[in-house]
């Protein structure tokens, strides 16, 4: 669908979407970069995990945490197939993440370039880069065959 090749992040964070759609969740899909390379990837599984804060972002971003040994990933970035939510943008500022990458806008649920803009706000303690579109058509896609299939 893409003009380009997408970027290596954002193709496997949207394998890691495809991979939550087969296990019946919602498409989402992120990583976390570090020096260039992917250290954590995960897919949303609230339904998996009855566990409504178990989106892509947040397990990534548990998962990167970990790895390094440290709450503070100011170092890295995050790659994620959908606009965060409100949970997850609170999560990226808390994490100190540097740089945002997210394929397609979400109007609905968003809280980055939609709704509450978390990043905007005077509270918000930690403000990303944000680069959004990189692979929208793919990442929208994805997300409307699922809703599709559940209509």
């Amino acid at each position: 669908m893409s003009r380009w090749p997408l970027p290596e992040p954002m193709q496997a964070a949207l394998q890691e979407a495809r991979v939550g759609e087969s296990a019946g969740e919602v498409p989402i899909g992120a990583v976390v970069v570090k020096d260039g390379q992917v250290i954590a990837r995960a897919h949303n599984q609230p339904r998996g995990l009855c566990d409504p804060t178990a989106h892509a972002e947040v397990l990534a971003i548990r998962e990167a945490a970990r790895l390094l040994g440290s709450e503070r990933l100011g170092e890295c970035e995050l790659w994620v197939t959908l606009e965060p939510c409100p949970m997850c943008a609170g999560a990226i500022s808390h994490a100190r993440i540097a740089r945002l990458y997210y394929a397609a806008s979400d109007p609905k649920g968003g809280a980055v370039e939609h709704g509450a803009r978390v990043f905007d706000q005077p509270q918000c303690l930690h403000r990303p880069e944000v680069y959004s579109g990189m692979g929208e058509g793919e990442a929208a896609a994805l997300l409307k065959a699922f809703f599709a299939g559940k209509r």
